[in-house]
């Protein structure tokens, strides 16, 4: 497993919030008990199974719903 972070944009709502993070935790390869998106901040903390996802497929799907990512740090 690998561990990342990923810096978005500015969220301007929970409910955008909770859009992300319901996307992330339906695919293949996301840890969903350590997914958490802090709104605050605007980042998104999670662990993942390289073997099954990379980190461009997890930022290709945060694109997807319309949010740009600004950096991601995985460990």
């Amino acid at each position: 497993m690998k561990s990342a972070t990923i810096q978005l944009e500015t969220l301007t709502c929970p409910s955008c919030m909770q859009k992300i993070e319901g996307a992330l935790k339906k695919l293949d390869g996301i840890d969903k008990d350590t997914t958490k998106i802090s709104f605050n901040t605007s980042k998104v903390k999670l662990d993942f199974d390289e073997e099954k996802l990379s980190i461009q497929e997890i930022e290709s799907a945060i694109s997807k719903l319309g949010y740009d990512v600004i950096k991601s740090i995985v460990k």
